[in-house]
């Protein structure tokens, strides 16, 4: 059986990120399980969260991460502790996505991953850094503000994120906010070149387009839209990134946005991240709505796959069928913070559009 896991594996290695990738390595994981091979079972579950993570699954990540931390608190010897810890920041950073996870259970992972960090000889930066993107992704932007001003005072260390994530998220910070001088200023190393990773510019240009839009820089709005678009439009994993795409595009380019819905909707009907499906029919809906308005287009392609069963439906179809869903899951996600911040945000994207 030992030798069979290891060819999923193998195969699994030799497969792009995606969901061939994870029903091969899923399928050696249960071999794993049922043969009792724990450290194996492990080491799978090391890959599956990685490829989720990656690719647009969080909760099979969330699936995977859990059942590790499980194993590794039975016997902590028998596993690497550094690796884990570091992939901890990767739930940290998805965890909000699901409406169904409570807020206190959220903010009792991070405090567990405080009390790792620490017992591990880590210091804080790490946990005030993703305070700040949960307050962030809670709509919380006051109290990011105030996390954002503690991390930055926290010499990094060798769990600290890379310098230039960390500056993304403190440009998705003032993006967030409205503040658009601010944005571009702290925007500026990343759009220069000298700050970047395996996410970033991706994750950063979609943020730019407004504030650079509103500033009346239109050019170089266009210049860094094309430019970034190019950059995540075959990626699963950036699925809100397309989203801020599309509600600029409702503002500079209606008609060009069309053609980002219609090839990213599929990637969106399963998406796992209801919190990222939500962004992207709400972008969605303010784009059909402005198109409605202006009566430049009437049909809009879907997938084949979708319930309806026909390939073309009206602007009016699409937007009776999806407003309801993203103003629901807004709403859902509002109870959980205890806040009205996502009603309000697509309350203004359908407004404007």
């Amino acid at each position: 059986m030992e030798d069979t896991i290891h060819d999923l594996m193998e195969q699994a290695e030799d497969l792009p990120g995606g969901a061939a990738k994870l029903a091969i390595l899923e399928e050696a994981a249960r071999l794993a399980d049922t043969s009792g091979l724990q450290e194996l079972a492990y080491e799978i579950r090391g890959e599956i969260l990685e490829c989720a993570i990656f690719n647009g699954y969080p909760l099979k990540a969330l699936v995977a991460f859990s059942w590790q931390l499980g194993r590794f608190d039975q016997n902590p010897e028998e596993y690497d502790a550094d690796t884990l810890l570091w992939n901890y920041k990767w739930i940290l950073g998805k965890v909000c996505s699901f409406s169904n996870i409570p807020r206190t259970q959220i903010e009792d992972l991070a405090e567990d991953m405080r009390k790792r960090y620490a017992e591990y000889g880590y210091n804080e930066r790490p946990y005030y850094y993703y305070k700040f993107r949960i307050a962030m992704d809670m709509g919380e932007l006051d109290e990011a503000r105030r996390y954002l001003d503690t991390f930055r005072q926290i010499e990094s260390d060798s769990m600290s994120d890379c310098e230039a994530c960390e500056q993304s998220q403190m440009v998705r910070f003032y993006y967030l906010t409205g503040e658009d001088e601010q944005a571009l200023a702290v925007a500026k190393p990343i759009l220069s070149g000298r700050m970047r990773c395996a996410e970033v510019p991706h994750v950063t240009l979609s943020q730019v387009l407004l504030p650079l839009y509103r500033q009346g820089e239109v050019e170089q709005a266009k210049d860094q839209h094309r430019k970034g678009y190019r950059l995540v439009r075959d990626d699963r994993d950036f699925l809100k990134t397309i989203a801020e795409h599309i509600e600029y595009l409702t503002i500079a380019n209606p008609v060009e946005g069309i053609g980002v819905v219609e090839r990213h909707l599929h990637m969106a009907l399963d998406y796992e991240s209801g919190l990222e499906q939500m962004y992207f029919y709400a972008a969605m809906v303010g784009l059909l709505q402005k198109l409605d308005a202006s009566k430049k287009l009437r049909l809009v392609r879907i997938p084949t796959a979708f319930e309806w069963g026909k390939e073309e439906r009206t602007l009016e179809e699409m937007i009776a069928y999806f407003r309801p869903l993203a103003e629901s899951a807004a709403a859902a996600f509002d109870r959980r913070n205890g806040n009205t911040f996502y009603s309000d945000w697509i309350g203004r994207i359908l407004q404007t559009a």
